[in-house]
């Protein structure tokens, strides 16, 4: 399915926006939906942390394409947080733990009292044996040959299990978990987003993830894997409902449709090879060309006789 340049653009921007405003808010960020695009759209100055955790966290995602062949590391981890908690908490932005911290979370038992449910215990809490066991993982995640769903799913359990910062694991964690995805050619951000599964139900997602502390990852990876496939799907329809939604000028035509799948077909094609297998004229042939190349789902190459055109 070939999708017209501004549509692209337009699905690239709802995802990253939608996927910063999840990440964030699943960490307790208060701002709704629509103030976060409101500060994204309008490319303004946040004006308090929880406008700049947001911020920090889209340019974040916006910037990862940049990464995709340098190897994941501690230095480029360190780097993410930094930038994540910039004007935030810059007191511990960058900085491995070195103590101990658990995860859970406040009940109330009476009016004054309080008790911690642990959900979790990391199983380090010593610098040195934290970023030993960082460089595992990376050293793992660079040769292992397994499914790349698989290999992600384990990536982002293991990642969040180490803990390695006081605050923003998570966040730094699914940021890292799509940097893996477009290192295998998993257009993320482009045309889907995880986090949007996530938020169906955040605790479902906390649950699952936690179930695979005690080293059994399978119901944490089918979870995982049937997010990846509601992702794909939700971007399937996004995008035909998107073409539908575009005017009728800027659909392909059943003539021009034809032009594309002969594209497909041979990556590349001239105007005299359109004319003789859609048996046309040379004339309608180069209209035909020239009408998607209008239509950004065309480009020419040279300008003589001999030109040809490909798939942008």
């Amino acid at each position: 399915m070939q999708i017209p340049k501004k549509l692209e653009l337009n699905l690239q921007r709802k995802n990253l926006i939608q996927s910063s405003y999840v990440s964030n808010s699943i960490e307790g960020n208060p701002l709704s939906l629509q103030e976060v695009t409101n500060l994204l759209l309008g490319d303004r100055v946040p004006t308090n942390r929880d406008e700049k955790e947001v911020k920090n966290y889209f340019t974040l995602l916006e910037d990862l394409k940049n990464h995709i062949e340098e190897d994941i590391s501690l230095e480029m981890i360190k780097s993410v947080h930094e930038k994540l908690l910039k004007g935030v908490k810059d007191r511990i932005a960058g900085q491995i733990r070195n103590k101990k911290v658990v995860v859970g979370k406040y009940l109330e038992e009476g009016r004054e009292s309080l008790s911690l449910e642990v959900k979790h215990e990391p199983p380090f809490h010593k610098k040195e044996k934290i970023e030993k066991a960082l460089n595992e993982l990376f050293s793992w995640a660079k040769t292992d040959k397994s499914p790349i769903v698989l290999k992600a799913g384990i990536f982002h359990h293991h990642f969040v299990f180490i803990h390695l910062f006081i605050d923003g694991n998570g966040r730094v964690c699914r940021l890292l978990t799509a940097l893996v995805f477009l290192k295998n050619d998993y257009l993320i951000n482009k045309y889907f987003v995880l986090d949007d599964y996530y938020d169906i139900d955040r605790l479902q997602y906390s649950d699952k993830l936690h179930s695979a502390d005690e080293g059994d990852k399978t119901e944490w990876l089918e979870y995982f894997c049937d997010g990846v496939k509601y992702s794909l799907q939700g971007a399937l329809d996004r995008v035909k409902q998107g073409i539908l939604s575009l005017k009728i000028e800027d659909r392909p035509s059943p003539k021009e449709k034809e032009v594309l799948e002969l594209v497909q077909e041979r990556k590349e094609i001239t105007s005299p090879e359109v004319a003789e297998k859609l048996e046309v004229s040379r004339q309608q042939a180069h209209r035909l060309l020239k009408s998607l190349v209008e239509k950004d789902l065309l480009a020419k190459k040279g300008s003589t006789k001999k030109s040809y055109y490909y798939l942008k």
